[in-house]
């Protein structure tokens, strides 16, 4: 099993690649939002425990997080690898998540950054605003501070695979199908 971390700042095209890489290989998507989002309304315990932090506008703990990716994991056991899209957003994230994979025999093959200039991102967003009705994308003094909180808690996750010689950056702009191409030589090195 090959799992891949797809990286990179909001607009960076993130959801576009996971998409292809699932088509092409059967791989896993992994996407906290939708996984948070489907544990609550199935009702599962992890799903009421992220639900009570969630109604008080608090962030879901890290331990819960985690194991609900683990239940996801442990119930797709026949994919050829997972994509975690927007996961993990801190380093402590990846530290628990490293070794909630060591504990199932598995681990991260690589990190893939997705590079896109801020004006690009900026514009990306700004368009996927007028029909996402994500209310963070119809803004741009909103989708700049996005892109500080980025910068400052999730960037720093990539030092982390870069010590463990997981890290690879590829450009982001251009067409996608090149970007693909980029990709997929890259999971295929692995």
């Amino acid at each position: 099993m090959k799992n891949i971390v797809l990286f990179g700042p909001p607009g960076a095209g993130k959801g576009t690649q996971s998409a292809k890489i699932i088509e092409k290989y059967d791989y896993l998507h992994l996407s906290t939002g939708d996984l948070l989002r489907a544990e609550r309304e199935a009702g599962t315990e992890l799903g009421l425990k992220a639900k009570e932090f969630m109604d008080q506008g608090a962030l879901v703990p890290d331990e819960v997080v985690i194991g609900m990716i683990a239940n996801k994991i442990n119930a797709n056991r026949q994919v050829n690898g997972i994509v975690f899209d927007g996961f993990p957003r801190t380093v402590a994230q990846a530290e628990a998540l490293d070794q909630m994979l060591t504990e199932n025999g598995l681990e991260i093959a690589k990190m893939i950054e997705l590079e896109v200039i801020e004006d690009e991102l900026v514009k990306r967003l700004l368009e996927r605003g007028k029909t996402s009705g994500r209310a963070d994308d119809q803004n741009e003094a909103v989708i700049r501070n996005r892109f500080k909180a980025y910068e400052n808690e999730t960037a720093p996750v990539a030092d982390y695979y870069k010590a463990q010689n997981k890290y690879v950056a590829l450009p982001g702009m251009g067409e996608i199908e090149i970007i693909f191409d980029y990709i997929c030589r890259e999971i295929e090195a692995c």
